[in-house]
């Protein structure tokens, strides 16, 4: 859910009571710069912080952003998590504290970091550096202790209150009608038997909610009558009628003064069937939102068939173990870690592992199989939705099975570094090249992911290395697509460093050794230069209808279509535009063939480039904008980056300095999101220069000035809209 500015998890329910402690967090907020939210597993610590960040969000110009940690197995991936959070997708080779600080360092936003109590130290450690650095930064922590951090303030949140107020019976009857709006306490004594329920639950939100989840088999009050009986009850180690999972509670995690919650977890566990609670194990190794699909993937396996999987599934929503939102479901961390104990003791741990893992390494293969191919945006989306399973899944593979965890982390890393994942995509690439001696195309894809990011990151030496390797192994191979992909990458390499006419000579050369050799099963590339001509000469080239039978064309390899623009780039650079502008049509078309678009984004942003060059900046803004709505697809902010520049570009040169400057204003702000300051090939810099001199020129340099900061002020999803509107304000 966007609030104004930012992002805060949605409320799928209603929200019961405290208003006092709103009002103390409201003001905790406006005076404190670090506010710890504590209380016991259950409790509500979550949906409150929700309430009060939504409620205090307007008064931070640059928004309110939520971190959950929850899914988080150790401190590796707080940094990354924190820092997607916020927007930020650093490029550089900058240390990731390092450029965290930098990023918010001017910001007036409040951060909220939820259930960081596993992660206590790295957390007060983090919080302790950016406090110091971003004067403007206000922070929400939930956890069930505080962080220990210099400057923290507490505010401690206790159940509902059970006598003189009706919040909790409130809660109950809320819960019971969100599962059944036919339900309620209308029966003499229900409301009696229900006010008992919740007295006996202590008031903790969670237990009222499993509680009121049991009446679907029970009456409200045979309901009052099984928890009586079980709160009354010794729990007797050798009684096989109490939860196993009672005597195995760790009392840093469960409290002695909590235990409530844990008995009613145990209660609602004894209302699962067998398989129910079977299945409740296995799903907690997922670290994030799922679909059937993925549940059936990981948690198949002996009594738990896809069709055991999928009845087991909705049992669990029903005891609301397990939480739905339209397709997708989630469990609560309180209710995974009760479920982790329950794995333990079945002993189920390493094949649950192994499962996850597996299933992880079936999505990456998928994904990059559908790179090029009509779902391309969903697989992009997907491998960002997943991205603590996917590193969850590499971090065992790696321990466990060297050879798969090399295949999925090339699989992957092309698709992280696209998505600005940029340290993961290095970091897992050279962890997996590390862990073993396998070779095979599983190791050269992973040198070639290697490469690639360092080149993203300005890492060109590094980069030069790998192309040269990936190379000279795709030679001795005697392997076209490892050839295509090391020839993109030097190539790109050697046009960052100012060699255009050694990158286009390498290119050609490669193009036409595999021209006929089509690989993946992908056909030779589709000659249409009549029609690519005439597009070049006058064609927007936005509208690539052709006369043959779409069904019947052939498909490109992604590695082929990224080969071939490199020649576009280089032939731009070199001042060929009447043959990059053919070249660039021709590659947008083929992409727009497969289904690819980051490829075919880039080849708008050249056609775009041409345009301009050519004197044509109502084309090269037609251009330059679909690029933009491509990239903005794709969530890469890099390339969103570069669009916004050759667009302002574009509109300067019609003359509209005020509008040309707020969408340089926006393209700054994006480029400070990845953490460089306006990057590209050489011969772009002169271009920017020359058509930022054209808008202060046109509207004079105060009112240049104005407009800019106003496009970096803006909310960058804001300024990118703004900027993709056609209209021009002249």
């Amino acid at each position: 859910m966007m609030t104004k500015v930012g992002f805060l998890p949605e409320e799928t329910s209603s929200f019961v009571g405290r208003r006092a402690e709103l009002a103390r967090l409201d003001t905790a907020l406006t005076t404190r710069r670090m506010t710890t939210l504590i209380g016991p597993g259950g409790v509500g610590k979550t949906r409150l912080a929700v309430r009060a960040a939504r409620a205090a969000a307007d008064r931070y110009p640059d928004g309110a952003w939520w971190a959950d940690l929850s899914p988080l197995y150790d401190d590796a991936l707080l940094l990354p998590t924190v820092s997607d959070a916020v927007g930020l997708a650093d490029h550089t080779l900058r240390m990731p504290v390092e450029a965290l600080c930098e990023w918010l360092s001017d910001k007036n936003l409040l951060l909220v970091l939820d259930s960081a109590e596993h992660l206590r130290g790295p957390c007060s450690h983090l919080l302790a550096e950016l406090i110091t650095t971003s004067p403007g930064l206000t922070v929400l922590v939930t956890s069930r202790q505080p962080l220990g951090t210099r400057g923290e303030h507490v505010v401690r949140i206790q159940p509902l209150p059970v006598d003189g107020a009706p919040d909790a019976l409130q809660l109950f009857e809320d819960r019971l009608r969100a599962g059944d709006p036919r339900a309620g306490l209308d029966a003499p004594g229900d409301r009696a038997a229900a006010a008992d329920i919740c007295r006996r639950l202590e008031g903790i939100p969670l237990a009222i909610e499993l509680a009121a989840a049991g009446i679907g088999r029970h009456t409200v009050a045979q309901l009052a009558t099984r928890i009586g009986t079980r709160f009354d009850a010794p729990v007797d180690a050798e009684d096989l009628t109490a939860s196993r999972l009672d005597l195995l509670a760790d009392d840093s995690l469960w409290p002695r003064r909590h235990r409530t919650l844990r008995t009613t977890i145990g209660w609602s566990h004894e209302l699962c069937t067998p398989l129910e609670r079977l299945l409740w194990a296995r799903l907690t190794l997922l670290r994030t939102d799922f679909d059937e699909e993925v549940a059936r993937e990981v948690c198949t396996g002996g009594p738990l068939t896809p069709h055991e999987v999928d009845r087991a599934l909705q049992g669990l929503v029903a005891q609301s173990v397990v939480q739905r939102d339209g397709t997708r479901y989630r469990m609560l961390d309180t209710l995974r870690e009760y479920g982790r104990m329950w794995l333990k003791e079945l002993g189920e741990e390493r094949a649950a592992a192994d499962r996850h893992a597996r299933s992880f390494l079936g999505l990456a293969r998928r994904a990059h199989e559908g790179w090029t191919g009509p779902d391309q945006i969903t697989w992009y989306h997907t491998i960002a939705d997943t991205h603590l399973d996917l590193c969850a899944a590499l971090d065992h593979l790696l321990a466990h099975d060297v050879a798969d965890a090399q295949e999925m982390a090339g699989r992957v890393g092309f698709f992280w570094a696209c998505c600005g994942h940029l340290s993961e995509a290095r970091g897992y690439a050279q962890r997996a090249l590390d862990a073993g001696p396998v070779e095979g195309p599983h190791r050269t894809r992973l040198q070639w992911v290697l490469g690639v990011a360092a080149l993203l990151q300005g890492d060109f030496a590094t980069a030069e290395k790998y192309g040269a390797l990936c190379t000279a192994i795709a030679l001795y191979d005697h392997d076209d697509e490892g050839m295509l992909g090391a020839t993109y990458l030097s190539g790109l390499t050697q046009l960052m460093n100012g060699e255009p006419a050694a990158a286009l000579e390498a290119a050609e050369r490669v193009l036409r050794m595999t021209e006929t050799a089509p690989s993946d099963g992908a056909s030779p590339e589709p000659r249409t230069a009549a029609a690519d001509t005439s597009e070049a000469a006058g064609g927007s080239g936005t509208d690539c209808d052709s006369d043959s039978d779409p069904d019947s064309a052939p498909v490109e390899s992604a590695h082929r279509l990224r080969c071939r623009l490199i020649t576009v780039f280089a032939l731009t650079a070199l001042g060929r535009l009447t043959e990059s502008g053919r070249a660039a049509a021709t590659l947008r078309r083929s992409c727009e063939l497969g289904g690819e678009y980051w490829t075919r984004s880039y080849a708008d942003y050249q056609l775009a480039l041409i345009a301009l060059l050519q004197g044509r900046p109502e084309d090269s803004a037609t251009h330059a904008r679909a690029m933009l709505a491509g990239k903005h697809r794709l969530r890469d902010s890099f390339g969103i980056a570069l669009g916004l520049d050759i667009l302002a570009a574009a509109i300067a040169a019609q003359g509209a300095g005020a509008q040309a400057a707020r969408v340089y204003g926006t393209g700054h702000a994006y480029w400070r999101m990845v953490g460089h300051p306006q990057r590209g090939t050489p011969e772009l810099g002169p271009v920017r220069e020359t058509c930022e001199l054209q808008a202060r020129a046109a509207v004079g340099d105060a009112a240049y000035q104005r407009a800019f900061e106003r496009g970096q002020a803006d909310n960058a999803e804001v300024g990118l809209a703004a900027a993709l509107h056609s209209g021009l304000q002249l």
